[in-house]
C-alpha cells in the first residue's frame, strides 16, 4: 500500500506525534516526510518473556498509524541484544538469555503482535543478522564513538555506579548495539518507550559518524500495571496480556484503582485527549460512577482484542460471577487424575498456577475454593470427587472438576 496521499506533511506529524511523551523533533519528522515521503520505521523488542501485554501495545499502536499513513515499518527482534541483556531500569545486570529460551519466546511474539498490527503491511527483522557477524575491530570502531561518561550519564548506570552496584562491562554494549541497528537499517523514525531515549539519541550520534540523516526519536509513555504504581511487567504480578482470555483481561482491568482510568483510556483504549479530559471531569465532579464508568472502559479494551461480543460475554461473565456471586454455566472441564494428592497439585493441573510453590501461596491466601468452600491449607489433600466439582481461584478463574472414569 503507497504512502497516503490526502494527508500532508504536517497532518501527518501531527496524527503521529500525538501521546508521545518525546520527539527528537516534531519539526524533522515533518521535514523528513515532506522531503522522502516514505519513511523507515522501527520498533525494537527483545524476546525476553513469552508475551506481549497491553505495555507494548502502547508502541505497537503508534507504529500501526505509521502503517496506516504508508510508511514502511519494521519490527525488530532483537534475538542478538537479548543475549546481552537489556539494563534500562535495572539496579543489578540482567542475566543474559540462551539462544534456546531466545526461539522459545521469539515463537509468540509475531502472533502477539498481530493484535494490534497489520502484519501483511510491516517487515520483521532479527538485528543478529548484522551484529552477529560485526569483528572485534567493527566492535572497536563503534565504542570509540562513545565514552564513559556518556554511559555513565544514563540514570540506571549512573545509580548504580553512585551505590556502588556492580555494573557489567558487557552491559555497555547494549546501547551501543541497540544504536548500531539503526545505522544498519538506516532507519528515519525510531518508536520506543520513553525508557529508551538515551539509547535512541545514542543511534542519531552513530548515524551522523555514519553519514546517515540523524534517525527522529519518538517515544510513549510507560503504561503503569494493574496496580497503578509500577510499570506493567509480567515480573511485578500487574500486566495484562495481549492475547490473555476475555474474561481474564476484563478482570484485571476491573481491578484497577478509579484515579488509574484516564490513564488507560488514553494508553490502552487510545481515546483522543479531549475524551480523555471529559472522562476525567466527570469522575472529579460525580458525574461518572466509577464503576460503571470502569465497566464501559474495560469492555471497549477488550474489544479491541476480542471484539465486541467477546468483550460483551466478558463484562456479562464479571456481572455475573463478582458482582453477583454467580458461578459461570461455561466453565472448562477437567477429568480428575489419580495421581493428585494435594489441592496444590489440582491447581498446577488446572494452570491456575505455574508452580507448586505459587499454588501453595494462592492457597494461604484464601484465594482457593472448591464448591465455593475456601481452601486454607496449602499442603491440603486432595479427596477424588463421586461428583464433579468446581474449583476456582479468585472470582475469575473457574474449572470443574470430573469424577475419574
Amino acid at each position: 500500500m503507497g504512502l497516503a496521499t490526502n494527508v500532508t506533511p504536517r497532518e501527518q506529524a501531527q496524527i503521529l506525534t500525538a501521546g508521545c511523551d518525546h520527539v527528537e523533533t516534531a519539526a524533522e519528522l515533518e521535514a523528513r516526510i515532506a522531503a522522502k515521503g516514505r519513511l523507515t520505521v522501527k520498533f525494537g523488542v527483545d524476546p525476553t518473556g513469552s508475551f506481549l501485554h497491553f505495555g507494548h501495545a502502547v508502541v505497537l499502536h503508534k507504529m500501526q498509524q505509521f502503517v496506516e499513513l504508508g510508511h514502511r515499518v519494521i519490527l525488530l527482534i532483537g534475538d542478538f541484544t537479548a543475549k546481552i541483556g537489556d539494563p534500562t531500569g535495572r539496579n543489578d545486570t540482567r542475566p543474559p538469555l540462551t539462544d534456546e529460551m531466545i526461539v522459545a519466546n521469539m515463537r509468540d511474539y509475531r502472533e502477539q503482535a498481530g493484535t494490534v498490527l497489520d502484519l501483511e503491511r510491516i517487515e520483521i527483522m532479527h538485528n543478529s543478522t548484522w551484529l552477529a557477524p560485526l569483528s572485534m575491530g567493527d566492535l572497536i570502531g563503534l565504542m570509540a564513538q562513545t565514552t564513559v561518561a556518556q554511559m555513565l550519564s544514563r540514570n540506571d548506570f549512573s545509580e548504580r555506579y553512585k551505590s556502588g552496584t556492580p555494573i557489567a562491562l558487557h552491559e555497555f554494549l547494549y546501547p551501543i548495539a541497540q544504536a548500531y541497528d539503526s545505522v544498519a537499517m538506516e532507519c528515519d523514525v525510531e518508536l520506543g518507550g520513553s525508557d529508551q531515549l538515551f539509547n535512541f539519541l545514542l543511534a542519531r550520534e552513530y548515524q551522523a559518524h555514519a553519514g546517515q540523516p540523524r534517525q527522529i526519536c519518538m517515544t510513549t509513555p510507560i503504561l503503569e500495571g494493574t496496580d497503578g504504581v509500577v510499570r506493567m511487567g509480567k515480573s511485578k504480578g500487574n500486566y495484562i496480556g495481549l492475547v490473555e482470555p476475555a474474561s481474564e483481561q476484563f478482570g484485571k482491568l476491573m481491578s484497577l484503582p478509579d484515579e488509574m482510568l484516564p490513564r488507560y483510556a488514553m494508553l490502552a483504549a487510545f481515546r483522543s485527549s479531549e475524551d480523555v479530559e471529559t472522562l476525567r471531569a466527570g469522575l472529579v465532579s460525580g458525574a461518572l460512577h466509577p464503576m460503571i464508568a470502569k465497566k464501559d472502559l474495560a469492555e471497549e479494551i477488550v474489544a479491541r482484542y476480542h471484539g465486541a461480543t467477546g468483550a460483551r460475554s466478558a463484562r456479562d461473565r464479571f456481572e455475573a460471577t463478582v458482582q453477583r456471586g454467580e458461578v459461570p454455566a461455561d466453565m472448562r472441564e477437567l477429568a480428575a487424575d489419580g495421581g493428585w494428592r494435594t489441592v496444590a497439585d489440582v491447581l498446577l493441573a488446572s494452570a491456575f498456577a505455574a508452580s507448586k510453590r505459587e499454588a501453595e501461596r494462592l492457597i494461604a491466601g484464601n484465594g482457593v475454593k472448591l464448591d465455593g468452600a475456601v481452601v486454607s491449607d496449602p499442603r491440603q489433600s486432595w479427596i477424588a470427587p463421586a461428583a464433579p466439582v468446581v474449583l476456582s481461584v479468585g472470582s475469575r478463574r473457574y474449572v470443574r472438576i470430573l469424577p475419574a472414569s
